[in-house]
């Protein structure tokens, strides 16, 4: 980090220590112990403008006060079926870690269907995964390796991805809204493996519509990507349809151990019993009123808008609104 990108973080953590109590306790769960770090983020989601920086990160640190997001890993999605639901149709998980520590998620873009629980139970689920991930697998991370590590990687399956199901992209938009305004740039690299044709002929609009930055971070690799896959991580971290040629990301192709996606395998039941241990706690102290955790859903920035608009056009021009069963489910790509 050269002098100059020190003296503006020195400058934004001036801002921040000014902060009122309730937005100093949230950034202290954000940041994890690594302030110049997360202050770096911010900045560089803002193109190193540390006026427009502070205004982000007020705004998120805002935003996870008035949503209580600290509480949110408290809050279990119950009853277990309809978290079992949720996990089904929204298809991510931990597959392993790279050789040089990030933890590796893995995104069934092209079989996520959503369609199983209302919106609010999904953007929960997701910001859940977000805070567990950045409160527990991160500093556990930094820990073992003995250095700051503070993003992943995450390899996006396109198996499936079909034309269809355009009322998915309003969720995505919203999914990917709250990302890049409250978690910026926690994705090391994008590895977007078994794609389609369909995704490929989108790519092609949407990659100029995206920040360079973003641009940078993204690589299509070729059939399952395995190959490519296996010169920064182990054979045992790689995502199940990542293992051999045309193995896809069905739910139903491995065993739930061994299938990330799955709530059997064992870092779900590890986030969900933590979930539940934590709310156990909660519940000493007050009772846990049960249901969807609702958060204050953000408007879309302008660059995700578009990209919805320009994914939406490309679809129409492929489907011609004749109905194709399936859906894209997770196109767009957050800037994060």
């Amino acid at each position: 980090m050269g002098i100059a990108s020190q003296e503006v973080i020195r400058q934004l953590q001036a801002l921040i220590d000014q902060v009122e109590e309730p937005l100093k306790k949230t950034y202290q769960n954000v940041h994890q112990g690594y302030p110049t770090e997360t202050l770096a983020r911010f900045l560089k989601a803002r193109e190193w403008n540390v006026a427009k920086a502070h205004k982000m990160l007020l705004d998120s640190l805002n935003w996870r006060v008035q949503s209580e997001i600290d509480n949110i890993l408290a809050k279990p999605i119950v009853p277990t079926d309809l978290y079992r639901a949720v996990r089904d149709s929204q298809l991510i998980g931990l597959s392993g870690y790279s050789k040089e520590g990030l933890p590796v998620f893995a995104i069934g873009v092209g079989l996520s269907t959503f369609d199983k629980a209302s919106v609010n139970y999904y953007v929960q689920s997701h910001i859940q995964i977000n805070e567990y991930r950045d409160c527990v697998i991160l500093p556990s991370a930094s820990k073992k390796y003995g250095r700051p590590i503070t993003t992943c990687v995450k390899v996006l399956d396109m198996t499936g991805l079909k034309l269809s199901a355009l009322s998915q992209i309003k969720l995505l938009t919203i999914i990917s809204t709250i990302d890049d305004l409250n978690y910026p740039e926690k994705t090391h690299t994008y590895y977007v493996v078994n794609v389609p044709y369909i995704f490929s002929a989108c790519w092609k609009v949407v990659k100029p519509l995206l920040q360079e930055r973003t641009r940078k971070k993204i690589q299509v690799l070729p059939g399952c990507g395995r190959d490519e896959l296996l010169k920064i991580m182990d054979y045992a971290s790689l995502p199940h349809f990542c293992r051999k040629e045309g193995s896809g990301s069905s739910r139903h192709s491995e065993n739930g151990y061994e299938n990330c996606f799955s709530l059997d395998h064992h870092f779900h039941q590890q986030l969900y019993n933590y979930i539940k241990q934590q709310a156990s706690i909660r519940e000493r102290v007050a009772p846990i009123k049960h249901g969807s955790f609702h958060v204050d859903l953000p408007e879309p920035v302008a660059e995700g808008t578009e990209i919805a608009k320009t994914i939406e056009s490309e679809l129409h021009k492929f489907g011609n609104g004749n109905g194709i069963s399936g859906s894209l489910n997770g196109l767009k790509i957050n800037s994060d």
